[in-house]
């Protein structure tokens, strides 16, 4: 039933294009690799370069496949097949913004057969097949605005962003925009959001908000920037007056569970109420 599911998304990538699942460069894919597939009815993946390793694996990470197997052509050295491997699972990991955002681990071993080497990949993921189906397609962070109304309108407890382009100033303006909506709609005293970047270093290519975050992963980034031992600063002697915007919130490396770099969005009034020894209920923003 899986290689089933596999082979009518294969079908929908390559009559769409691939380019909405292929970070960057991988939306590149030359002619001899055009076919993914080694063969349909086993669904097992093709490959004849690293850069194919790269795209089948990212592939795999859009079909949110546990597992797979990929024939790898013109390489006779499993030492260098083993490296190439392992390459290629920490690019996909490390430096492309659905990898980063969706994926734990990748495992995988290579097996030598006759004019060939058979990988076979092990995916772990942090994120949920629905949650990556889940990803909205902008051209810029300059959409971000009206796809957060939409989310708070729908009572969505998290917005995640593929962005086509990034600019530089674009995290400000992301967060500028998210304190603005907070402001507008009288969400000042509601739970902080957490934004998160992915990949964490490079142009932005997913940008992930937790409209209504866990009250660990909200400690946890408060300990993480320092946010309760210098709330006096954060919330600032020269803050925001009534109709104005509170200073921007800190940002730090990702708590656990995220991937990227974080900011957060109404922080330190946050981290006020637990130094005052209150609560924070992380409930969906109406």
């Amino acid at each position: 039933m899986k290689k089933r599911i596999w082979l009518l998304a294969a079908a929908c990538v390559l009559l769409s294009g691939c380019a909405s699942l292929l970070d960057r460069e991988y939306s590149r894919v030359e002619a001899h690799s055009s076919k993914f597939w080694e063969s349909e009815a086993t669904g097992i993946l093709r490959a004849e370069s690293y850069q194919d390793i790269v795209n089948d694996l990212m592939l795999l990470v859009g079909w949110h496949a546990d597992q797979a197997v990929i024939r790898l052509y013109s390489y006779d050295d499993g030492v260098t097949v083993a490296d190439r491997l392992e390459q290629a699972a920490a690019e996909v990991q490390q430096e492309t913004a659905l990898g980063s955002y969706a994926l734990e681990y990748i495992t995988s071993s290579s097996t030598a057969q006759r004019g060939y080497y058979e990988l076979s990949v092990q995916l772990g993921y942090r994120r949920t097949a629905e949650q990556i189906a889940a990803i909205v397609n902008a051209t810029s962070a300059a959409a971000v605005p009206s796809l957060l109304e939409s989310a708070l309108d729908e009572e969505k407890p998290e917005l995640t962003v593929r962005v086509g382009y990034w600019r530089e100033g674009d995290r400000a303006a992301v967060v500028q925009a998210a304190e603005e909506l907070r402001l507008a709609r009288d969400l000042t005293d509601a739970p902080p959001w957490l934004i998160s970047y992915y990949p964490e270093q490079g142009p932005v290519g997913l940008i992930e908000f937790d409209l209504a975050p866990s009250e660990d992963a909200l400690t946890a980034f408060a300990a993480e920037t320092g946010v309760a031992e210098n709330n006096e600063n954060a919330a600032g002697t020269d803050g925001a007056q009534d109709g104005e915007l509170p200073p921007a919130g800190p940002s730090a490396s990702a708590p656990a569970g995220y991937g990227g770099a974080v900011d957060a969005v109404g922080m330190a009034e946050f981290s006020a109420r637990q130094t005052d020894g209150g609560t924070t209920s992380a409930e969906p923003p109406a």
